[in-house]
């Protein structure tokens, strides 16, 4: 698990990553806080604990921005604690809320949830650009019609959805589906991304998987 860290207070951040590294999370700590958003694009993030606080841009307008490309968690661990401020964050879409000094059992917990609960394998279904994807079945839906797809079809077309709005190299996918354990060379994979466009063209999802020419592909 990769959890980001915002933090301005050198401090705090480097108390809080330790204390995250020793409860077995891997930890990036932002030091740069111009144009904090683009700092988390193209990254593996599964949770983000933000400052309110920030130089150049509040936390607030940083959640909202990071929301427009990832909807990836974001716990906002501030010294602001009014009832203003709790409900700012919910409006921008952090999922919670703790204030400085945390307690850090109520923040590790706090943490636990987060990451269960938006962790896509208790999901049923994953939706993009009208489609359905049954993540127990192996089905992809669109409207009223479906269709199969094989193990190697489904586990691409999971990560396009997990990583939807975001172009994703061929490099990347051929890392990922390595460090799955199913290794597929670019052949083989070339061959699933066409079949998965043919599936999704059949049931009328046209287009469903996008050829950025010299960069990759995009849901």
């Amino acid at each position: 698990m990769n959890i980001v860290i915002i933090e301005d207070d050198k401090k705090i951040s480097s108390e809080l990553a330790k204390l995250l590294e020793s409860n077995g999370y891997h930890t990036t700590v932002i030091e740069e806080f111009e144009n904090v958003a683009s700092k988390i694009i193209g990254q593996n993030v599964d949770l983000i604990l933000l400052d309110v606080n920030l130089p150049f841009e509040n936390g607030f307008e940083i959640c909202k921005k990071i929301h427009n490309f990832n909807q990836v968690p974001i716990i906002f661990v501030t010294s602001r604690a009014t009832d203003k401020d709790e409900l700012k964050s919910i409006e921008v879409g952090g999922l919670d809320f703790i204030t400085k000094p945390y307690n850090k059992s109520i923040l590790l917990e706090k943490m636990k949830r987060a990451l269960k609960q938006n962790n896509p394998i208790n999901y049923k279904y994953m939706k993009k650009n009208g489609c359905l994807l049954d993540l127990h079945l192996s089905i992809l839906s669109y409207q009223e019609k479906q269709v199969e797809l094989t193990r190697n079809e489904f586990r691409i077309l999971y990560y396009f959805f997990l990583n939807a709005d975001r172009i994703i190299s061929k490099e990347e996918l051929l890392e990922y589906l390595w460090n799955d354990k199913y290794y597929l060379d670019e052949t083989i994979l070339m061959v699933n991304i066409n079949r998965l466009r043919k599936k999704a063209d059949e049931i009328g999802a046209k287009n469903l998987i996008k050829t950025i020419r010299k960069k990759g592909y995009i849901l």
